[in-house]
């Protein structure tokens, strides 16, 4: 078995997300991160014919730099990577799955009031922003009947600020600041529809792949009508 591109970008990733990573008898991954905030799930152009744990993701995929055009033969406790002559070999051992962090079950999303398209150029203008401006939060609000997204120091209304406008629905007089941790914005490269529900949670699915991301937002946010 060969990891194409697509696989290799997904699991990168994953690997931003959380370390830990159990791979299912299935095309389909998923991974959620420690503090189970950020789950992401995604259908796969390669399928794993077992079930298995990789504790350090990290770790897992440098190893596959070490050899040419890497092959995978799964093991019962074990993987061996050999090159493309068969003369180098790796054998990497599973970990317990039990001991690791993964969803359990599939997020149902809530019902969503505010709706917005985000590409990629917004996104990196936004990380950007938060990186020169040194915040870690960016709100989606409203003003004039228009959305933005924001990064600000919403605990300091003197802070320097960066805001974008983009395009969105949401319901007529509604007034709302969601707030989200930009560390939890660690998306594949994309444009994304986006969901927020005022239950704290969002949905963001990338227009292009099968890749998705269901943010939780941060408590501080506020929905009204």
């Amino acid at each position: 078995m060969e990891l194409t591109d697509k696989t290799l970008e997904v699991l990168k990733n994953f690997a931003s997300i959380n370390s830990n990573i159990v791979f299912n008898e299935s095309n389909v991954i998923k991974t959620m991160s420690e503090a189970r905030n950020v789950l992401s799930a995604s259908d796969l152009d390669v399928s794993f014919p077992k079930r298995f744990g990789i504790y350090d993701l990290n770790e897992f995929l440098s190893t596959l730099t070490l050899l040419d055009s890497p092959r995978l033969k799964f093991e019962d406790n074990y993987v061996v990577v050999s090159d493309g002559s068969g003369r180098s070999r790796i054998k990497y051992h599973y970990a317990d799955t039990d001991i690791l962090t993964t969803p359990k079950e599939d997020v149902i999303m809530p019902e969503s009031e505010v709706s917005f398209s985000l590409d990629r150029t917004t996104l990196m203008k936004i990380k950007r922003a938060a990186s020169v401006l040194g915040h870690n939060e960016v709100s989606v609000s409203i003003a004039n009947n228009v959305m933005s997204l924001n990064v600000i120091d919403n605990n300091d209304n003197t802070s320097n600020a960066f805001s974008i406008d983009v395009d969105g629905k949401f319901p007529e007089g509604s007034n709302f600041n969601f707030i989200f941790n930009i560390s939890n914005l660690k998306m594949v490269d994309g444009d994304y529809d986006v969901n927020i529900s005022s239950k704290l949670i969002s949905h963001f699915v990338n227009k292009e792949t099968s890749i998705q991301y269901w943010v939780a937002l941060e408590k501080t946010s506020t929905f009204g009508v």
